[in-house]
């Protein structure tokens, strides 16, 4: 494979990182999504119960 560079004997090697790097940075784009949909549907559940709250700071 000639991308306009010689890797030399090693481009199999480099390739695979960077691709493997790449799956890792979109997963964890993904898995920061994901989370924050969760966070945020949380914090609307949250939102929509009735907030009681003793001096102590618990819930009733």
């Amino acid at each position: 494979m000639n991308l306009g560079m010689d890797l030399g004997p090693h481009a199999a090697f480099i390739l695979g990182a960077y691709g493997f790097t790449a799956l890792v940075v979109a997963g964890l784009v993904a898995h920061a999504i994901l989370d924050r949909r969760a966070q945020e549907r949380a914090l609307a559940r949250l939102a929509q119960e009735p907030q009681r709250h003793d001096a102590q700071g618990s819930r009733r």
